[in-house]
């Protein structure tokens, strides 16, 4: 009878502080609009809540401690609010902050939550998820042997990481595949180098951005020094790759978009609280001096990717080619807590220059390419006839060439760019029409 009693008295404890806090929040003006106008504090909700807390702390088969509930009831309230807010205990906070860097452990995939399984947003580059084939749109259903159909995102990414070396098998279901594949991944150190460039050929260069991170603006400067240094300052044209890159830090995506642009707005943000509101412009400098540009994206391209995109394209200073982008137009928070955990909120929208909301809209690109690959045609099935197979032809009149010994070079070379990648081989070949067309 006595336990009873202090079980009631607690109850009603944790009833009385909870509305105490809800009335001071309720009480405050919301958005300047009057303390009337403020909507009504649910009282019957809050006992309905403090009536099932009580029922499970009873009657669940097993004990459950207050702190396991309350942590619950916290991250069923955010998860409830969008796909991408969450409650991050203080292991979750910590490896969040480490993925900003670049380092973390794990099989190297951005996910997301989409009707109860887990999305591949996009595997990230030179990553164990990305050598064992997982594709950006794929769904997780099972972890190991489990599924995860009524999992936290949290507990599922949990559940991805963990010793270098060991592995886990992933059921996934590809659209396009009549069954679903069974993937075995064994994991890794997670080491994201976010900026890659090379020369495609003579003057035109290529720039692979997989994740914005703290340090992407200052290796995206680093390689496009690099690629002029190459082309003894003569860029003509420039190709920058966003494919299955799932974003990260707005800072990175404001700077990367800077280096491209001499003025104007590159992203502003719009939500209900005042310091959720900032705009992004310019400065007066574009490091590769007005050359041409395509930015390469596809349904992998997410969040910072789309920033990048869509400022590129509003300002009219890119050409965008590839597929319609992720479409995540929202802001999140990081809200340290005093138990040394985090909350991470949607606190606002992005907006391009223009005005268009990247959220489940994504960007457009101006040039759509299907995700295609070509394959060659046997020779034996056409060969057209050349003046040079002609019987009695002239010669050239100059020295003669050993065709045999370029041929058998050929054979010898990489596989061309059109094979290896085909969008990649269309910006290309765009980026020197549209040089053509400049001089």
């Amino acid at each position: 009878m006595l336990k009873r009693n202090i079980f009631i008295l607690s109850m009603g404890i944790m009833l009385g502080v909870f509305l105490s806090i809800c009335s001071s929040v309720f009480a405050e003006r919301d958005n300047g609009e009057a303390a009337g106008d403020t909507e009504v504090l649910p009282y019957e909700d809050l006992r309905t809540f403090t009536e099932i807390f009580g029922r499970i702390k009873r009657d669940y088969v097993e004990p459950v401690s207050d702190k396991k509930l309350l942590e619950d009831a916290v991250r069923g309230m955010l998860s409830g609010l969008d796909p991408h807010s969450a409650y991050l205990v203080a292991e979750e906070y910590q490896e969040l902050k480490e993925g900003t860097t670049g380092q973390f452990g794990g099989l190297g995939i951005e996910v997301t939550m989409e009707n109860g399984f887990i999305k591949v947003v996009s595997p990230i580059d030179d990553t164990p998820a990305q050598r064992a084939g997982i594709k950006a749109g794929d769904l997780i259903v099972r972890l190991d042997d489990k599924p995860v159909k009524g999992m936290s995102l949290a507990d599922a990414v949990k559940m991805m990481r963990g010793e270098p070396g060991s592995k886990i098998l992933l059921t996934v279901v590809r659209e396009g595949e009549e069954a679903p594949l069974k993937i075995t991944i064994a994991r890794d150190i997670i080491k994201v180098k976010s900026v890659k460039s090379r020369v495609l050929e003579k003057n035109y260069g290529y720039v692979r951005i997989s994740s914005f991170q703290s340090g992407t603006g200052e290796s995206l400067k680093d390689a496009l020094a690099e690629l002029k240094k190459q082309n003894a300052g003569n860029l003509k044209g420039l190709v920058l790759d966003l494919r299955n890159n799932p974003g990260g830090v707005l800072n990175a995506a404001v700077e990367v978009s800077d280096a491209f642009l001499k003025s104007g707005l590159i992203v502003y943000t719009e939500g209900r609280i005042e310091n959720s509101e900032m705009r992004f412009n310019a400065a007066p400098d574009d490091l590769i001096d007005g050359a041409p540009m395509i930015v390469l994206i596809n349904s992998g391209s997410a969040s910072a990717s789309e920033i990048v995109a869509g400022a590129l394209q509003d300002q009219k200073r890119a050409v965008i080619m590839g597929e319609k982008s992720f479409g995540k137009g929202s802001v999140q928070t990081i809200l340290p807590t005093s138990n040394g955990a985090a909350v991470k909120l949607t606190t606002a929208r992005y907006y391009t220059p223009s005005g268009r909301s990247i959220q489940a809209e994504g960007i457009e690109p101006d040039i759509a390419l299907a995700h295609l690959k070509l394959e060659s045609l046997d020779k034996a099935e056409f060969s057209p006839v050349k003046e040079a197979d002609l019987s009695h032809h002239l010669q050239n009149g100059k020295e003669s060439t050993d065709i045999q010994g370029v041929n058998a070079l050929d054979k010898n070379k990489d596989q061309p760019l059109e094979m290896k990648d085909y969008a990649l081989y269309e910006a290309l070949t765009l980026l020197k029409g549209i040089s053509i067309v400049n001089k």
